[in-house]
Formats: C-alpha cells, structure tokens, sequence
C-alpha cells in the first residue's frame, strides 16, 4: 500500500496514520502504542531454556507493494539499515509497471524415513510402492482433523542410496505431506515415527532416522517482475545502461559462487524479515533457499534478469518457500498475531507468494545500487543514524551529528563522539558550527495556522513561528556540487 512521506512521520504518528487506514485495528493500536505487544521475561521463559531476559528488534513497514493485484503493507523485523527502505523503493518502481506476478506450487513438506540392513534393496523398494495406500493410511489414521481439512499424507516416494560394505543400500521413503496453513514439522516428524513400524515389517529392514527435510522444493514460489526502461533512468543514468548493468550484475552471480553467496545473501534479508515478523521459522526458510541455490553443479543465483523483446528488464525469483500462518509460536507472541494482521493474507501460501515478491524486490534494489552509484553510498545516511546512536547522540544534535558522519566519510563510533564532543564545547547553535573555510546560514520559518490561502491575496492570517527552521552550510566540494540533507535521505 502507498503511504506517501511515512518516513517522515514519528513512530506515534506512523502509528495513528496505519490506524486511520484501518491498517490497524483500534486495539492493535492501543497495543502497539503502549508496547504491550513485546514479549516479557515469564513469557520467553515459557518458550526457551535457560532464559535470562527478552531480546527486541525493530518492525518497519515495506510499502508499496502491488503482487498479483493487490496492495500489500508488508510487515519486516530486521535491525540492518537500509533493507525496508530498498524493498519499499524497489516495490513502488514495480508497482508503477504492473506489479508483481507471483506464482506457487500447492504446498507439500517432506518427512523421510531412512532403512538400513535390507535383504534385498529393490524388492523392498518395490514392497513400499505396492503397500503405499496402507502407509498413507497408517498416516493420516495420525492426524484426522488435518485429513478433515484437506490435508495429510498425499504421496510417497522410494530413493535408494548406495551404501556401504558392511550396512549395504540405504532405502529412503519420503511421504509427502500437505500441512495446510500450518508450518507442520511436528505433524510430519511424528507422520514418519508413526508409519516406521509398518514399513520395517513392509521392508524386512531396520528404520534409523525418521524426520522431516527443510529442502522444500514441492513448494516452489516463482515471482516475477517485467520494467520498462522508462522507470529504470536516474539523474546519472539511462534506462538502458540501468538494465544493462543489472543483468550482466546477475549474470556475476549466476557463474561465481562466491558472488552467489553474497547475492542470495541479500534475498533473504527481504524474506527472513518477513519470516520472522510472522513467526516463521527463518532457518527453516534459509537452509530450503541454499540448499536449492546448490542443487546443481555449482552454487549460484536464485534470480535471473534477462531484457524482454520489447528492451524491458525482466526479472525473476525461483525458490523453495513453505511458510507457515498457524502453529508455531504464533499463539504465544502478540507482536506476531498484530504484525498477521497488518499484512492481512489468507492463506500460507498466499504468504509464501508475498515473501517471493519481497526476496524479489530486495534483489533489484540491490543490484540497480551495485550497477549505478554503489551500495555504500545507498547505506552511509542510514548507517549514520546508526552510529550516531550507537555513540551516544541526544536528539538536539542527532542530526548534526549525521550530516557531519556522512561528510566526513568516515562513519565510524570514534568519529561520531568526535562530533559529539564538539558539540558539547561550542553547542549546536554556537559558533562552532562551522569548520574552516565554511559559511553558516540560519533561516526562520513559520507554520500557518488559519488562513492559508488569505496570505496568498494579502489578508490577514494567524501562524506561529519556528526559531531556526532551516540551518545550511556551504562549504568547498572540491570535485563539484554536492547536496546532502540526510534526515531526507538526499545525496545528490
């Protein structure tokens, strides 16, 4: 969903707005605002050992999202700058072309039942397949209320594994199952505990390990996005030199595993963000999409970006994702349930599809950085923040002391205090504003009050005053103009 200038607002008013769009409820509100919905120390002790305390990170919002015709406000927890802004920047270029179409395979997950000291590896492979309705029955006989709802075993298959002198051929049976809308690992786990009996008196041989498998490729997602060139061209660059340098940035990808590595790596900063604000298991997540990315030859790419007849960019996303809307700690986190709200699907697999556009857009904000100006120029004002909070920054210098991090170049904890220091010796409004060789200029403003338009013709008006509404300085560039207002997120 669009929600213009919502970087500019305080948390509070940010809040107050999402609730006004009937984003979030009234009570969701009340929650939100008082913090209520951060999980206390009795809480978290219920969920893990040895608890000393709660550990938080940060919810943004990703906006502008439009995938397979809807508008979607995508919750993200993440503490790494830069990430909600770029998949917001990346989701608004798309949605401005269309969208994203994201596809889905219906979901299965996967639980493997490993048998060793077989007699004979084949005919025990053959044995499982003729049996096959008896397993899936012995199954499902597990979990009635999931076979009410439409799920349950589906299917199984038999791999044999060449195996060693002394244990012969290992004979895997992988039984396929849909979870529905739940994440379902223990549902799976104790699928293949319940049916290994009847497969070792299926097989004559010993079942061993009995559990599920994180490589979810029955549930593929494929999102894609198709942007003309038009939308691609910035200050510096054409749309066509922009599309150009994203996809020979992929193709870099595709054919280095170390670049691979670092280019998945941005992927899935967009999609554990979701992950984690709506309480999936993200490891889960990631360990499917790497193990994917390495399934052939070599460890490559996730995405590809290719040009279309027409000379737009068309970019791809293909990857392994089984997300989950029920079980998992949803029930005992607050914060979870709200942030399910906010983003508002209907389905797993539905949420599957949205975290496939996000991975998506994360990917060509990353790579339309890397190909045109450089990721660190994209990251250093918001890093900045960062640091300057890290050392220590009251609110009445913050931003000074950002503007001066970013000019420096140096953004850096002992730099910041430098500032910081500074600061505190001459004052923010004293004389030591400016360095050598720098001009200093204050300006007022005002906001108005009644009778906007009145001014305008020259009547009366009622406003009240702002004491320094705008502070600028100018200094020498050396290689230029250069204009940097980081509270706005401008360098240009």
């Amino acid at each position: 969903m669009r929600l213009p200038k919502f970087y500019n607002l305080s948390v509070q008013d940010r809040l107050l707005l999402l609730k006004d769009k009937e984003i979030l409820s009234d009570a969701d509100y009340q929650l939100m605002l008082s913090e209520k919905q951060r999980l206390t120390a009795a809480e978290v002790d219920r969920m893990v050992e040895n608890v000393i305390g709660a550990f938080t990170l940060p919810i943004g919002l990703g906006l502008n999202f439009l995938v397979n015709g809807k508008e979607y406000t995508i919750p993200m927890v993440v503490e790494e700058p830069s990430i909600v802004a770029a998949v917001s920047s990346a989701a608004k270029t798309v949605s401005r072309a269309g969208g994203f179409r994201v596809a889905s395979d219906e979901p299965m997950l996967m639980g493997q039942i490993q048998v060793v000291d077989l007699p004979h590896s084949d005919r025990a492979r053959q044995a499982v397949l003729q049996n096959k309705p008896e397993i899936l029955e012995q199954a499902n006989s597990l979990h009635p209320r999931m076979v009410d709802r439409g799920g349950g075993a589906k299917d199984l298959e038999v791999v044999i594994h060449a195996g060693s002198s002394q244990r012969g051929d290992m004979l895997v049976v992988n039984l396929l199952v849909d979870t529905q809308d739940a994440m379902g690992a223990n549902m799976v786990n104790s699928m293949c505990e319940g049916v290994a009996p009847l497969i070792e008196k299926i097989t004559g041989g010993m079942v061993f390990l009995r559990i599920l498998s994180n490589l979810t490729d029955r549930a593929m997602v494929k999102a894609e996005a198709v942007i003309p060139v038009h939308l691609l061209k910035n200050n510096k660059n054409s749309g066509e030199r922009v599309r150009d340098g994203i996809i020979l940035a992929n193709e870099f990808a595709e054919t280095d595993p170390y670049r691979a590595a670092t280019h998945n790596k941005g992927i899935m900063n967009g999609i554990d963000a979701v992950a984690i604000a709506t309480g999936n298991d993200w490891r889960a997540i990631e360990a499917a999409a790497h193990a994917y990315a390495g399934r052939g030859n070599s460890y490559t790419s996730l995405t590809r970006w290719t040009q279309n007849e027409s000379g737009d960019l068309v970019g791809s996303l293909t990857i392994p994702l089984k997300a989950g809307t029920v079980g998992g700690n949803l029930r005992s986190n607050k914060a979870v349930q709200v942030l399910q709200r906010i983003l508002d699907v209907k389905s797993a697999r539905e949420l599957a599809e949205v975290m496939g556009a996000v991975g998506l857009a994360q990917n060509f904000s990353a790579l339309r950085a890397l190909s045109t100006e450089g990721i660190q120029r994209g990251h250093m004002s918001l890093h900045a923040r960062s640091v300057a909070v890290s050392a220590g920054a009251t609110p009445d210098v913050f931003e000074i002391v950002v503007e001066r991090l970013v000019e420096s170049g140096e953004i850096k904890e002992w730099k910041a205090k430098e500032i910081i220091r500074s600061l505190e010796t001459q004052g923010p409004n004293g004389a030591g504003l400016a360095d050598a060789g720098e001009e200093t200029a204050t300006g007022f403003g005002k906001v108005i009050l009644l009778g906007e338009h009145a001014v305008v013709y020259g009547s009366h008006a009622i406003a009240a005053p702002l004491r320094r509404g705008i502070r600028a300085r100018v200094s020498d560039g050396g290689s230029g103009i250069r204009m940097l207002i980081p509270r706005w997120g401008i360098e240009a």
